[in-house]
């Protein structure tokens, strides 16, 4: 699978909504159309889009839209980045406040764990067998610097407008 195919998939998922439930059964009734390696390989680019993403900054970003984030809310914070589509994980990538224009501030948590599992898933229906471990590992700690509670606003003007 490319990356080209990956992002297809993704889209072709939001279209059936936006809600992170629907959209998992989406992809995983995409997925389920696939070939096992396909999945695997599904699965690879997803954990490498987390990883890509997997970044002080954005971690600040949604520790300020979620009023709070541990490290599984980073996890599914960064899924449902991706679930957005290409077109806003790139852009969030260059830019994290503009998650501002994209958010109405009313959201109660900006997640998806459900995209997480979503290969697995459908791995293990085609199968019968659980997911192989997956051949990306990604870094042990986040990307750039580490931030200080306070600063957030100053990092995030738009966003602090929409969640202080």
């Amino acid at each position: 699978m490319t990356e080209d195919e990956f992002w297809k998939l993704i889209e072709n998922s939001r279209k059936e909504s936006g809600e992170c439930e629907a959209q998992a059964a989406a992809l995983a009734w995409l997925l389920s159309a696939q070939s096992a390696q396909e999945i695997q390989s599904f699965d690879d680019i997803f954990a490498a889009k987390r990883a890509e993403a997997y970044r002080w900054d954005l971690w600040g970003a949604a520790y300020l839209i979620n009023g709070g984030c541990s490290d599984d809310g980073f996890e599914y914070f960064r899924c449902w980045l991706i679930g957005q589509g290409r077109d806003v994980f790139e852009n969030v990538l260059k830019n994290p406040d503009s998650l501002a224009n994209l958010l109405s501030g009313d959201e109660d948590d900006v997640e998806c764990e459900d995209l997480l599992y979503v290969a697995d898933r459908a791995y293990e229906d085609l199968i019968g067998d659980p997911l192989p471990p997956r051949t990306y590992s990604g870094p042990l700690e986040p990307q750039g610097s580490e931030w200080d509670e306070d600063d957030l606003t100053e990092m995030f003007p738009q966003l602090a407008v929409k969640f202080s």
